[in-house]
């Protein structure tokens, strides 16, 4: 299966566990994860964001002050804005979050249900599979010098066919450079991958 399609299953097992829906934040590094995904109310996404809760959300303060799974009827740091009420207004009643991964990379995800506590073997899973998104996405250390070459250009503007004349290749050759790139950073667009290259400062 290729990436996507083992990426899919992943969240597809997810979304199956979690009924009222859940958030996967994918290696948070300088403040901002590789890759997020997300299925709650899109009313209460709106409302969080627009909010900036998650500077404030109890459940990020925990994801990075431990690593595991836990209800968050057991988590007892203080939600002294009332997020987590909130949200419960919103039909995520019930919940688990998982955190794993180093501090300079971490992966914080959430789970809800509106109508019981999640059990100890649907919460075991759910870690599970938050730790298979984790692994599988992991960054890169490093790119090759032809993608650096490549993606440098790029950045300053060349349009492939100029890219290629400065570096001596063919357009095509050129483009594989990128292909590559791009996969190696699990990037969609040439565009995310210069972003995701600086980010892990690869550039």
């Amino acid at each position: 299966m290729s990436f996507k399609s083992d990426l899919d299953l992943e969240l597809c097992k997810l979304a199956s566990l979690s009924p009222a829906g859940y958030f996967v934040g994918l290696h948070i590094r300088f403040a901002a994860p590789l890759m997020t995904f997300q299925t709650y109310d899109q009313r209460w996404t709106d409302r969080y964001t627009e909010q900036a809760y998650a500077l404030r959300d109890p459940m990020i303060a925990w994801g990075f002050s431990t690593e595991g799974v836990a209800r968050w009827s057991e988590i007892t740091i203080p939600d002294p804005f009332k997020i987590m009420e909130e949200a419960a207004s919103y039909g995520l009643i019930y919940g688990v979050s998982v955190a794993c991964g180093p501090i300079a990379s971490r992966t914080i995800a959430g789970a809800a249900r509106s109508d019981r506590e999640f059990t100890d073997a649907e919460q075991a899973r759910i870690q599970e599979i938050v730790l298979r998104l984790h692994d599988m996405t992991e960054p890169p250390d490093s790119l090759t010098p032809a993608q650096i070459e490549a993606l440098r250009c790029i950045a300053a503007g060349d349009r492939h066919a100029a890219a290629a004349a400065k570096l001596g290749i063919s357009e095509s050759a050129l483009k594989a450079r990128l292909t590559s790139a791009r996969h190696k950073l699990l990037a969609r667009t040439t565009a995310e991958a210069l972003q995701r290259a600086k980010d892990y400062r690869l550039l």
